[in-house]
């Protein structure tokens, strides 16, 4: 009995051991069943992300090889059969644009431009003074009496306009004498000649020619000598007329004065042309010859000049020698008495002179000048030669542009603003 109950128990053992181990092998099927599914989920996704990856980079790849191209100049060649064009791609131009305002509030101006052959090196000091061929002294031949005043120096009058009242004894016998004779002789050259000797009319012709000399010394005009000998109720004063067109300087006339003859009252000078005295060295002035074009610079001016005499003699004191120049003052923009700069001229080095102020830096950093146009102000890229005293000899530019020469500064600043900048190499 006791080994039927060992038997049972051994075969029980063994069923459970087959059951468990059968039990096992059903859940290790279904873990492994488990875990396969989302390995094989994940793996199927990420060969997914992968790909989809591998097309991205290939896009973005293709991407980046379009835009490099693109960046660089499209330059295509025709090959002949009509299948390519030449394209270069050119930045557009955009002209600056100002109002008058702001013309007048950057203070712009332009000169045009002149070929200029000048040294910035052979440089002389100088002085302007007034051109003589336009300038006129007043300085009556006789004793005068200032009686009225009709200007002020430096006042700018016409050609005729009367700029004195002048009168006195002198004068008066003066006008006098002038009368009688200018009687005499009209009444004698009426005569015939059976009536009258040789003598005596050629004494009367004389006498009248004289009297008139000296009324003409006076500063009398012929207008006013045959008033006067028509209305001798005129006789003791008369005006004073400006002979040329100018300005009053030298101005000394005072009321009541009694003037002794010779005595200069005024001078009139036009403004218009003046001339520069300069003190050159003898070395310098192998370089002078008249009728040659020189610079002559007065503050911040550039004038061209013409050299128009040189003394060909060396001061005992300076050892230099004297060069005469004569240039235009159009709107008399400055004066006899200022102190100028006398640039030579210079064979080897052409160019254009422009000052520190017309010049400013590019976006590459080149040198840069404002030209204006139809449209407005255009920056161009110039080449500076030489540099001195506040003067550049510049090149890169066309006979006759107009360069802007103040406010240089301003018209960059706006051009920084634009976003634009220059490629005109």
């Amino acid at each position: 009995m006791k080994h039927n109950t060992n038997l049972n128990i051994s075969e029980t053992n063994v069923i459970t051991k087959a059951i468990a181990k059968a039990m096992g092998f059903g859940l290790l099927i279904t873990l492994a069943t488990v875990i396969s599914i989302p390995t094989t989920a994940f793996a199927g996704d990420e060969h997914e992300h992968t790909a989809t990856e591998l097309h991205v980079e290939e896009t973005a790849h293709l991407d980046e090889d379009k835009h490099d191209h693109e960046g660089e100049s499209t330059v295509q060649t025709d090959d002949g059969h009509g299948h390519g064009t030449a394209e270069v791609e050119e930045e557009e131009s955009h002209p600056i644009v100002l109002s008058d305002a702001q013309l007048t509030l950057a203070d712009i101006k332009v000169e045009q431009l002149a070929v200029a052959s000048f040294s910035l090196e052979a440089v002389a000091t100088a002085t302007l003074v007034v051109d003589r061929d336009r300038t006129m002294t007043l300085a009556p031949q006789l004793d005068v009496k200032i009686e009225q005043r009709h200007v002020v120096p430096g006042q700018e009058v016409a050609e005729g306009q009367p700029l004195l009242t002048l009168g006195g004894v002198a004068v008066a016998q003066a006008q006098a004498d002038y009368i009688n004779a200018a009687a005499e002789w009209s009444r004698v050259s009426r005569m015939s000649k059976s009536a009258v000797s040789a003598s005596r009319y050629l004494q009367a012709q004389v006498d009248a020619e004289l009297k008139r000399a000296i009324l003409e010394a006076m500063k009398m005009t012929s207008k006013q000598i045959s008033t006067l000998e028509s209305n001798p109720a005129t006789i003791g004063r008369y005006q004073l007329l400006a002979p040329i067109k100018g300005r009053v300087q030298q101005d000394l006339a005072k009321l009541g004065q009694i003037v002794p003859a010779g005595t200069a009252l005024m001078q009139l000078t036009d403004e218009s042309h003046l001339w520069v005295e300069a003190q050159v060295t003898p070395t310098q002035s192998e370089k002078v010859s008249v009728g040659s074009m020189a610079l002559v610079r007065v503050g911040d001016k550039n004038i061209e000049a013409k050299i128009i005499g040189r003394s060909h003699e060396i001061d005992s004191v300076t050892r230099t020698e004297q060069i005469l120049v004569s240039l235009e003052n159009p709107g008399h923009v400055i004066h006899a008495g200022q102190f100028a700069e006398l640039y030579l001229p210079d064979s080897q080095d052409t160019g254009f002179v422009l000052p520190d102020a017309a010049l400013t830096r590019g976006g590459d950093g080149d040198w840069q000048v404002f030209i204006q146009g139809e449209e407005g102000f255009e920056a161009f890229e110039v080449e500076v030669v030489e540099s001195q005293r506040g003067l550049n000899l510049v090149r890169g530019l066309a006979v006759g542009s107009k360069v802007v020469v103040s406010g240089a500064f301003f018209l960059a600043s706006e051009l920084a603003k634009s976003g634009f900048d220059i490629h005109n190499h």
